[in-house]
């Protein structure tokens, strides 16, 4: 069991580190964005976008990295002073019960919007605009695969927490 779960944080992981490199490349285009508006007078519409696909793709990519390093946000009045089985019975009903339903509903909700932009291989409205919107819209569904793969991961350990004898 927690080989699988193994594998699932070296992928969340994989994805985090990649998603660093995003956030800094968003960083360096917008300043460049206003470099070129302020100091030159020129601007491009796919660059002026490009911001907009670096900060979904780090957003959307980097939210399974926070629950994997736990650091989201969490009201731990009790959670912090709780023993670790405490803990992996708070985890485990929070996973199962809202973060395993959140993604399903994501899932649920998301993949016909997603199916009818690559069927018309959506592009952006604007005139020299990314003609890539069906992949910006494709985030949404690898995002809630990857945050419910790593819900399955976060089960296995509290299972594995709650089965040991001295955890």
């Amino acid at each position: 069991m927690l080989s699988i779960s193994t594998c699932i944080d070296q992928l969340t992981t994989k994805i985090g580190k990649f998603t660093n490199g995003v956030i800094l490349l968003m960083v360096v285009v917008t300043a460049g964005v206003a470099l070129l508006r302020y100091l030159f007078d020129v601007g491009w519409i796919w660059l002026q976008e490009s911001v907009t696909y670096f900060h979904a793709l780090f957003f959307l990519g980097a939210l399974s990295l926070g629950l994997l390093k736990e650091g989201h946000v969490r009201v731990d009045i009790f959670y912090r002073s709780g023993s670790p089985k405490f803990q992996a019975k708070v985890d485990l009903f929070g996973t199962v019960f809202l973060l395993i339903p959140f993604c399903v509903l994501v899932l649920s909700q998301s993949f016909g919007y997603v199916i009818s932009s690559w069927v018309i291989f959506e592009g952006s409205r604007e005139t020299g605009g990314i003609p890539g919107v069906f992949l910006l819209k494709s985030l949404i569904i690898l995002f809630a695969v990857n945050l419910l793969l790593q819900g399955v991961s976060q089960i296995l350990k509290s299972w594995n927490t709650l089965r040991t004898r001295e955890a």
